[in-house]
């Protein structure tokens, strides 16, 4: 079936009007999955193929280089290459992504922040070849960096020029593709980070006027125009476990929103200030241990921005039931869209209007979790606002200190994961045994054929243009210019995306973000006291404070875990040294070095921990540090840890290690 072939049958079942019974019923949401890995080749037949199966929307997932501004070739992409989404080094590959799909009749969202404005150039380059109106192309680019600097990593520049590439994105698509909506406000990964509910509210709608207050007050749109702007602004959001409490959460969201709208920008009409949002459930809720429970988990989560049609979202995209064994094959991302056709077909849901509506218990939630966002967001603007509160970690201090609690909750046994620590006792799964792995593996020959790839492509292209559109765009970089149109141009020419990237990072900087950690609660009492027993016997034998590097080698920017073993090795007594993402193998063995450490932790958890533990386990032997053990966590299968342990790793803790006092006594135990 072709792309096209594909969207109409897709999109004839989304706008069915009609109930069985004949009673009117709302259209559906939008139907995603969140998809890409390996090749664009391979990611456009499987973006085919899900739309061959009822899927209405794209939701593209972009590999780690291309989210961060790298080329397949450089250094910092070794390992990381289609591993956890698709590699898209410029038009060619862009061309092969969408390849049959016509991009004015689809409805793509793109998880893209500090290079969005480089892949939605590409896109409508893509478009324009297709002889597709820019006015037709609908879609969103999640485009949100503060939440990048407070969970996900993925960011580059530092906040203010950040947020000036946003506003040009919003002044471009208003004038030109008024049906995209060009910021997406993520909330998302903050709960993947830890915050709360209030937290995720305060955090994300203060993200949202930290960009709103900078389009006012930039010459991209006019007053006139400025409402109908805000029109286009949409949420990406999380849906927990906590089933109540999350449908209370998107109420107080979209009344948040509606008075934030009305109140602070004078948007008068009512459908400029509609809360609109998409939404993945809960990943960071699945579990190693008994996967297959991860049904009921989706499942439950779902029901959280469907069920209250006042807060129903507009797309909802759901992790597949074994993401937390690694990657997930076609069928297990065709199981979870099923789960959507069914609520959406099958159940009269969408025949009734909102069915909370007068509900003492919702209402007293929403209202409570409304009061302490409004706090939370008064703090944040008395400190100038969400760019000042990032600067000064403020909310990312904040974050550490609440997934700190929620870990040793799971811990104590006071939050109850079934099958993790409660009712642990199971049946060996059909699902996940035998000689299928349960997951999708990256031929590790992806790297080299995209490093293959892009050489031919530099050669091949005409160099004189390519560095006549490089110049336009740091011309408008440097001018405070909109860079859209001289992006579009590089797009056209053949420019790449580490070129494309390294004009601005020489023209804006590059940022690392504070990582929270320092000033982070402290555990206390006996829950760590063993521990610190067990720490300070250590020492003792070593002759002075075990010290720990903590170490995130590579792209993979999501430091909860690593941030929260450097948190409980510090409240056990160990001395920390932790420097937040993004570093070389390199820099990570030359700092083992030179602080003279005891242990080596690395956390990765994009799934190139082969290439570079081996890296980092090769440097260590020639800076004669072999005799310093080196412990790995991450989203690693079982095979692999016996690979990593063959390159002489002394221990490999996955998700099922969730008792970090039990980790932090291993580590103690194995530098004696």
């Amino acid at each position: 079936m072709s792309g096209a072939e594909a969207i109409n049958k897709s999109m004839e079942v989304a706008g069915a009007k009609k109930s069985v019974s004949g009673q009117e019923k709302d259209r559906p949401w939008i139907f995603r999955t969140y998809a890409g890995h390996s090749t664009a080749k391979a990611s456009n037949a499987l973006y085919r193929n899900n739309l061959s199966k009822g899927q209405t929307g794209l939701s593209v997932a972009f590999d780690l280089p291309t989210q961060t501004g790298y080329d397949p070739d450089h250094p910092l992409a070794r390992g990381e290459v289609g591993k956890v989404g698709v590699p898209i080094a410029n038009i060619g590959d862009m061309r092969e992504l969408f390849d049959q799909i016509p991009l004015d009749q689809m409805n793509t969202s793109m998880t893209i922040n500090a290079t969005a404005a480089w892949l939605l150039a590409l896109y409508i380059a893509v478009a324009d070849e297709q002889g597709a109106d820019r006015a037709k192309l609908a879609g969103t680019t999640q485009n949100d960096l503060i939440k990048e600097y407070l969970s996900r990593g993925t960011y580059v520049f530092p906040p203010k020029p950040s947020l000036k590439l946003t506003t040009d994105i919003i002044g471009f698509t208003y004038s030109h593709m008024p049906k995209f909506n060009p910021m997406n406000v993520c909330s998302y990964h903050l709960q993947e980070a830890g915050a709360t509910p209030v937290q995720e509210l305060a955090y994300a709608l203060s993200t949202a006027i930290a960009v709103l207050d900078a389009v006012k007050a930039s010459d991209v749109l006019s007053e006139e125009d400025f409402p109908k702007a805000v029109g286009r602004i949409s949420f990406f959001v999380n849906a927990g476990m906590r089933f109540v409490t999350e449908i209370c959460k998107m109420r107080a969201f979209a009344e948040l929103w509606d008075e934030i709208c009305h109140e602070r920008y004078g948007v008068e009409e009512e459908r400029y200030r509609r809360f609109r949002y998409g939404v993945q459930v809960n990943s960071l809720g699945l579990t190693e241990q008994q996967p297959e429970n991860n049904v009921y988990r989706i499942l439950i989560e779902m029901l959280a921005v469907v069920l209250s049609k006042n807060a129903r979202a507009r797309a909802v995209q759901l992790p597949a039931w074994n993401e937390a064994l690694g990657l997930p094959r076609p069928w297990d991302q065709q199981w979870s869209l099923r789960m959507q056709q069914i609520m959406a077909f099958e159940t009269d849901l969408l025949e009734y209007g909102d069915l909370f509506d007068g509900s003492s218990a919702i209402d007293a939630k929403v209202k409570a979790l409304k009061a302490e966002a409004r706090e939370e967001m008064v703090r944040i603007e008395e400190m100038g606002g969400a760019i000042s509160a990032i600067e000064s970690s403020y909310m990312k201090q904040k974050l550490v200190e609440s997934n700190a609690k929620r870990l040793e909750g799971i811990e104590s046994g006071e939050q109850v994961l079934v099958g993790v620590n409660r009712y642990q006792e199971s049946e060996p799964s059909p699902l996940s045994s035998g000689e299928d792995s349960g997951i999708l593996t990256v031929d590790p020959a992806v790297e080299e054929e995209a490093i293959n790839k892009i050489k031919a492509w530099r050669e091949a292209r005409d160099d004189l243009a390519v560095e006549d559109a490089l110049t336009a765009l740091r011309e408008a970089a440097e001018a405070g210019a909109n860079i859209m149109e001289p992006s579009i141009s590089c797009a056209k020419a053949g420019v790449t995306t580490g070129e494309w990237a390294a004009v601005l990072r020489d023209v804006f900087g590059e940022y690392r973000a504070p990582t929270g950690v320092g000033k982070s609660a402290r555990m206390e009492g006996d829950d760590v006291s063993d521990v610190r027993e067990a720490v300070n016997k250590a020492s003792e034998t070593l002759g002075r404070r075990l010290k720990i590097l903590v170490g995130k080698p590579g792209l993979d920017g999501h430091s909860n875990g690593a941030e929260q073993i450097a948190v409980r090795a510090r409240d056990a007594g160990m001395e920390v040294v932790y420097q937040g993402i993004r570093l070389t193998p390199e820099q990570i063995v030359n700092t083992a070095l030179e602080e003279g450490v005891h242990v080596v932790g690395l956390s990765i958890l994009s799934g190139s921990h082969l290439a570079l533990v081996g890296d980092v386990m090769k440097l260590m032997k020639e800076a004669e540090l072999d005799d310093v053990p080196v412990v790995v966590g991450g989203i690693i299968p079982p095979a692999d840890e016996e690979i990593l342990k063959g390159y002489g790793v002394a221990a490999v803790y996955t998700p099922k290690n969730f008792q970090i006092n039990e980790i932090m006594k291993n580590i103690a135990e194995l530098v004696t």
